[in-house]
């Protein structure tokens, strides 16, 4: 016999494509409606549920893939950003091998993070999904053998009829075959065509069984695995998802352990920065005020907390003596110069009335009313609240006695920046500041 290819003879070949022939010849008269075709109302439920299983497995399959190079992507950029943090962090800093163990343990966390996830929930879903072929070719099969049966119950009933039909015409006689055969010669005649009808009739019978055969024993494995394979999606779901929840939650946890180590260097560098500069600012207010009293030799890194209730302080009622006028513009001027040198001395005490009283005399429309002295601010300073003033170093700031000595608190003034008063000549914006982020001039 003649070989087409390895494996493949030519008479392998032409039966098999008679069996595609007969099969869509089959098709074609069953769509027609001229031949009856086998149903399986369960069967086909079942089939719809695999191919429902098959496209959600698919699905999650894509977006789990999806999800690890997502994983992957950012284990990538969170090593550039250790990389990035480590390279520009100085050897001599807080905490530089704590930063680079913390960049290494973040790095291996993450790639096990990553590991963890292919091993555990996509490697399942891959054994999950590797069965879908070979169920569903032996679904295609399955179909295709039904058609083999058909078509064989379809030709072996044909033939039963043809049957009936020959053997009815074989009993009666035949007029012009006596006529024309001798007698011994009808007998062979009628065995003959009676031998032809039974052989065609026991192969087709035969044909028949065997595809009913092959179609059943196929038709009863899926009817079984098709079930079971459905009902256990259930447990492919939950495995892949609770891994997932599991290897998220362990990530998580030791990662917010890795970030609380980070904040934790970050807080400690910076306070080594404030204590090197408040060391560095305490240095030059000490220098350059020596002659001041204690507390403006304090370091200025921080502003005091403001606080509670300070003590009430006894309201000053001036004297008669105290009340008068000063009618001579250089005594006046004398006084006042008396007044300033006076409070240089004494920051912390309330102005006397002759000292206000000149200045306001003899110094009125130049200076604000309640004028006690003049002070340089050294550091910026921040307003947290609507009542203070605001200042960046340098400023000028007239200092101005409080309306109700009891609102002061200890180591603050009252005052309003001299740019302020020279151009409006107004005290509205008057505020609160520290004193020791000031100097007087």
């Amino acid at each position: 016999m003649a070989e087409t290819g390895k494996g493949v003879t030519a008479g392998k070949l032409a039966i098999n494509v008679q069996k595609r022939l007969t099969r869509a010849q089959e098709k074609v008269m069953q769509k027609l409606g001229k031949a009856d075709e086998t149903r399986d109302a369960a069967f086909e439920e079942m089939v719809a549920n695999f191919n429902k299983q098959t496209m959600e497995g698919t699905r999650l399959h894509k977006d789990l893939k999806a999800y690890l190079v997502a994983v992957k992507t950012m284990h990538d950029a969170s090593r550039r950003l250790q990389d990035c943090l480590a390279d520009m962090y100085e050897p001599e800093w807080f905490g530089k091998e704590e930063m680079d163990t913390l960049a290494e343990d973040t790095d291996t966390l993450w790639l096990d993070y990553h590991q963890s996830l292919t091993d555990k929930c996509l490697t399942s879903m891959d054994l999950y999904l590797a069965q879908f072929p070979d169920i569903k070719a032996r679904i295609a099969k399955r179909d295709r053998k039904m058609v083999d049966f058909d078509s064989a119950r379809h030709h072996f009933g044909s033939l039963q009829k043809g049957k009936k039909k020959d053997e009815a015409k074989i009993a009666k006689p035949a007029a012009l075959l006596e006529m024309a055969a001798p007698s011994w010669a009808q007998g062979l005649i009628s065995a003959h065509q009676v031998a032809q009808t039974n052989l065609s009739y026991n192969q087709a019978e035969e044909d028949l069984g065997r595809a009913q055969k092959i179609f059943e024993e196929l038709n009863v494995e899926l009817q079984d695995e098709l079930p079971t394979l459905f009902d256990n999606r259930v447990g492919i779901y939950v495995t892949a998802f609770q891994g997932l929840a599991n290897h998220q939650e362990k990530f998580h946890k030791e990662i917010g352990k890795l970030s609380h180590n980070l904040n934790d260097i970050m807080t400690k560098l910076e306070e080594q920065r404030q204590l090197k500069k408040g060391g560095t600012a305490a240095e030059k207010t000490e220098e350059g005020a020596k002659s001041e009293e204690a507390n403006h030799s304090e370091s200025a890194s921080s502003p005091p907390k403001r606080p509670g209730p300070p003590p009430s302080r006894p309201q000053l009622t001036p004297s008669p003596d105290q009340r008068k006028l000063h009618n001579d513009p250089s005594e006046a001027e004398a006084e006042a110069s008396e007044l300033d040198t006076e409070t240089m001395s004494t920051s912390h005490q309330a102005p006397s009335w002759d000292s206000w009283s000149a200045v306001a005399n003899g110094s009125e429309g130049e200076l604000p009313p309640g004028f006690l002295y003049k002070v340089k601010a050294i550091h910026d300073y921040t307003a947290t609240d609507n009542d203070e003033l605001e200042l960046k170093t340098g400023d000028m700031v007239l200092a101005l006695a409080f309306d109700n000595p009891d609102e002061q608190d200890d180591g603050w003034l009252m005052g309003v920046k001299e740019s302020h008063w020279a151009q409006n000549k107004d005290i509205s914006v008057k505020g609160v500041f520290p004193e020791n982020f000031t100097q007087k001039v």
